[in-house]
This record gives structure tokens, C-alpha cells and sequence, in this order.
């Protein structure tokens, strides 16, 4: 389990991380989002012990990172891919961090298979593509057997066939009953990977919920509707501050009401409903919709 607890982290004037507190609980994945200068690598890299806090703590299993000896049997994370010597082969980067650790070599070949880089454990990390250093370092996280994982934007340059391949390992090892720690961009990813979503912004917490809750708070949830009277339904819709966007002559959209909210004003002024149906929460819409105060860049838009 990983509890951070009024984490806050300041560069001089700048406050990076601000009174931040969240638990990321075992046997599930937990997504960890938020906007571009959110705060999400400064709070990994606090978790790992790599910056100090200016105030708060953070644990692992109720220890400091720094207090774990032979990190990689407590926690295995992956930061940055591209930070490798590319001059070592795969194996032997593997095998340096086995040793060091006080891991057995076999270890090395299993992660190696496990993560579809065995046939290229001989040859020079230079040569590798982000999506194969991607795969080693999840190798390196992999590497101790830890029950703790975290990862930062994993999914950098794999191809579909591998984004598929770690999106099932963080469900198996969540299944397994690790703490994974998740944090992304790709919201479409997260909405069939993950189970909690931890979500910040300019450093303070903004939500910490299951992923469907999060996804309930799209702001911008569209109810479609089929009517012979759209106009009439469209004038009590409206009164009401709902949007109503026209399909077809009996087909609207609508925007700021509920669908039963809709289905009962409908009744109370005797207008037939054919169709009444809530279109899919998006994750992404939820997410902007949440953190749009929050994001430091906003491609043109006036702040």
C-alpha cells in the first residue's frame, strides 16, 4: 500500500505539490491523472525517495521507500524508459540491478521472456525503440517480484499489441494482489485498465474515487431522444436550461438534464417519447471537465 499524507513539495516560489494526501490500496489499479505540470512525476519521484518533500511524508507499507533495504523486493517502478545506458545490452542491465539487489540471475531471463525481449537480451539498449525500452524497464520493475508497482506513462511507443499485453499485466497483478500505481495520459487506456483513479492539479487533490464515479461527473453527458413533437419538447427542455442539439426532425440531443429528469417533463406536458437513452460517460470528458481551472497550458485559450 502506498499513503501519502499532506505531501507537499516547493522549487523556491513554486509550490509543486500541495497538501497532497491519497492511499493506493492492493489489488486493484489505480490510475494517478492530471494535467500537464500537475504535480504527478514530482509525487513519484517523492514516493521513490529520488526529491525530499518540503512537508508531508509518503510510505510504502507504512516505511519510507528509503527505509526498505534491497528496493526492488519492496517496490518496482518505471519513470522514464529513455534514461538507460544504451552502451549495456538488456541482460546485463537487468543483470547489474539483480545483483545489487541481491536477486537471483535467473530472475533476468524470466522478466526478459516475461515482457517479450528475450530474443533481444544480447543486443545494445542503444538500438532499442521507446516501445522496447518500455518493455525493459517494466522487466526492471518486474525484476524483485515486488508487491508494490508504480509506473509512469507506460504506454509511451508500444504498439497496440503491446499497449493490449500491459494492460492485461496490470490487471494480473493487481489480480495477484500488488499495489499498482498508474500515471497517464491516455484516457482511453485508463478507462479499461484501471479501477481507482487518483486525480491532481496544480498539485492538490481533485478526486479520488472508483473509475465510474469519476466518469459519472461528466458535465457534458448527453441524453438522445426520439419524439413526433421535438419542437414541443424542445421548448419545455430549454425553459428548464437544458441545450437541445436537432438530429433529425424527431431526433434531438440534450445536454444539462438527466434522462429521467427529461422522461418526467415529457410526461407532465404530454409529449410522447419513442427513444430515451444516456449516451457512455467518457473518462475523458469527466477528466477535462474537472481540470480545465486546473491546467497550467491551454492551447489557445485565454487563461
Amino acid at each position: 500500500m502506498i499513503e501519502a499524507t499532506h505531501l507537499t513539495k516547493r522549487y523556491g516560489d513554486i509550490v509543486a505539490v500541495d497538501d497532497l494526501s491519497f492511499t493506493v490500496k492492493p489489488g486493484r489499479v489505480t490510475g494517478f491523472l492530471g494535467p500537464n505540470g500537475a504535480g504527478k512525476s514530482t509525487t513519484l519521484r517523492m514516493l521513490l525517495g529520488l526529491n525530499a518533500p518540503s512537508g508531508g511524508t509518503v510510505t510504502v507499507d507504512g516505511v519510507p521507500f528509503a527505509g526498505h533495504p534491497r528496493g526492488l523486493r519492496h517496490v518496482g517502478a518505471l519513470l522514464d524508459a529513455a534514461d538507460i545506458h544504451g552502451g549495456r545490452s538488456a541482460h546485463a542491465h537487468l543483470a547489474a540491478l539483480a545483483r545489487s539487489n541481491r536477486l537471483p540471475l535467473t530472475r533476468v531471463d524470466e522478466v526478459l521472456h516475461e515482457v517479450g525481449l528475450a530474443k533481444a537480451a544480447r543486443r545494445r539498449i542503444g538500438g532499442f525503440s521507446l516501445g522496447m525500452k518500455q518493455r525493459l524497464g517494466i522487466a526492471a520493475a518486474l525484476l524483485g517480484d515486488p508487491p508494490v508497482l508504480l509506473f509512469d506513462e507506460p504506454l509511451n511507443g508500444l504498439d497496440p499489441e503491446g499497449v493490449r499485453w500491459v494492460r492485461g499485466l496490470f490487471r494480473r497483478l493487481a489480480a495477484d494482489g500488488r499495489t499498482v500505481f498508474v500515471s497517464s495520459h491516455m484516457m482511453a487506456e485508463m478507462s479499461q485498465t484501471a479501477d481507482h483513479l487518483i486525480v491532481i492539479g496544480q498539485g492538490r487533490l481533485i478526486a479520488d474515487q472508483s473509475l465510474e464515479d469519476f466518469a459519472a461527473r461528466d458535465t457534458s453527458k448527453t441524453v438522445r431522444v426520439q419524439t413526433p413533437d421535438l419542437a414541443d419538447l424542445a421548448n419545455v427542455l430549454t425553459a428548464e436550461g437544458a441545450s437541445v442539439q436537432k438530429e433529425t426532425d424527431e431526433v434531438g440531443l440534450i445536454t444539462g438534464l438527466t434522462a429521467a429528469r427529461i422522461g418526467d417533463l415529457a410526461h407532465q406536458h404530454h409529449i410522447a417519447l419513442h427513444q430515451l437513452t444516456s449516451e457512455n460517460t467518457s473518462l475523458e470528458s469527466a477528466f477535462m471537465s474537472v481540470t480545465t481551472a486546473s491546467s497550467d497550458y491551454l492551447a489557445g485559450e485565454a487563461r
